[in-house]
């Protein structure tokens, strides 16, 4: 019997959502948008848009296991490392390539629904769903720019704590949604983008020793000043944000108005998760963040986005949120092992395992649930076509 992830409740909440979202970044509403106005009408009309999405997160991909192939550790473009072969220049290129392509086409996907008069709940989840899971590749190609290590960078520990402020953001919008009923889209969405995008091209033309200078005045490695940057983006400029506009709406009473508790649901899983990785990463043993950073985000990524699908999920269909996420009981189990056992190279693999583990249960939640709303909304998912309803049956 195949698992069945939605409630007929959850179901139920999906036929009566409607789409409302704020975007108020002027580059977004007087660059990008005006660009993708232009681009998407060069799409054929029999290109559905979760083809579009899914194209796009997979350009993502494809970056990321280039990266993984060339600069497992992060030390290719580390001069104190010199056992470890500098990038091929042309991945700078291909990687700029990727992330420029990976935006448009998520920046066209609902221009292209709404062209082929396509729109509906599954798009939005789809698009969304996959975002969360970009908030792992995307901050870690960079960190293959500035390396790790050196004097002109950060190191695995500074770069895990930008994961999970990136991560937090990211929920942190859909936590507000929840609460609101509002998709207030983040300033920070369309100029990181276009950042990194600038930061691949000028490595490919000017090399990674580009980047390896300190900023005059403020005495800052451009590593250390990208650090900075996205660190006020979210907690200086993002987060006040979010907790502004639930406010207002309490305040107003336009949104949920939640009990305290009831509001912070959707936060619950990601906090407890962040907290044992980061028991995890302090208490190792066998110093895991440091040896297998990449192998160490993966893991925390691939489950933050299966936390942050499940809170879409609840948020699209104004359920209830799930306030603890199974995934993160054998997480629990490795954490007190390493608390409790001197593990040492037995971190490793069981650092491996769950990573596969989280990364086959995530994909496997993410197709069946994509499974079960398009059979419910009776729609294809990489088609522009409807199925044909079945005839009724004669008596």
């Amino acid at each position: 019997m195949a698992i069945k992830y939605l409630s007929r409740d959850v179901l139920a909440g999906f036929d009566k959502y409607k789409y409302c979202s704020v975007d108020t970044s002027p580059v977004s509403n007087y660059v990008m948008h005006p660009f993708w106005n232009w681009l998407v009408q060069f799409y054929p009309m029999w290109i559905a848009p979760n083809v579009l999405t899914f194209a796009g997160f997979l350009l993502l991909v494809l970056q990321f296991f280039i990266f993984t192939f060339y600069d497992s550790y992060f030390y290719a473009s580390d001069d104190t490392h010199p056992e470890y072969s500098p990038l091929p220049n042309w991945i700078w290129l291909f990687a700029a390539c990727c992330m420029f392509w990976a935006h448009q086409l998520d920046g066209t996907d609902g221009k292209q629904a709404r062209r082929t008069n396509t729109s509906s709940p599954l798009g939005e989840l789809f698009d969304h769903g996959l975002d969360s899971w970009a908030t792992l590749f995307m901050p870690i190609g960079m960190y293959s720019v500035f390396s790790r290590g050196s004097d002109y960078s950060i190191g695995p520990e500074r770069m895990f704590v930008l994961l999970i402020s990136v991560m937090i953001m990211f929920v942190a919008s859909h936590w507000e949604k929840y609460n609101t009923g509002i998709l207030y889209l983040p300033w920070g969405y369309d100029v990181s983008q276009l950042g990194m995008t600038l930061i691949y091209l000028a490595t490919y033309f000017g090399g990674y020793k580009v980047w390896k200078f300190t900023v005059p005045a403020i005495g800052m490695t451009p590593g250390e000043l990208f650090e900075m940057i996205m660190q006020f983006s979210v907690w200086g400029f993002g987060l006040p944000m979010c907790c502004w506009n639930v406010y207002v709406s309490y305040r107003d009473k336009t949104g949920k108005n939640l009990s305290f508790y009831e509001s912070l649901r959707p936060l619950l899983p990601a906090i407890l998760e962040f907290s044992l990785f980061t028991i995890w990463a302090n208490s190792s043993s066998y110093n895991i963040l440091n040896r297998h950073p990449r192998l160490f985000y993966v893991a925390m990524g691939t489950i933050f986005s299966n936390i942050a699908c499940r809170c879409i999920v609840n948020g699209m269909s104004n359920t209830r949120c799930q306030a603890f996420n199974w995934l993160l009981i054998p997480l629990f189990a490795i954490v007190l092992g390493v608390l409790t056992i001197h593990l040492g190279v037995l971190e490793l693999y069981l650092l491996f395992a769950y990573c596969i583990f989280v990364t086959a249960a995530h994909i496997h939640y993410g197709i069946s649930v994509v499974k079960e709303l398009s059979e419910h909304l009776n729609i294809y998912v990489f088609s522009v076509e409807r199925p044909i309803a079945d005839a009724p049956e004669k008596h």
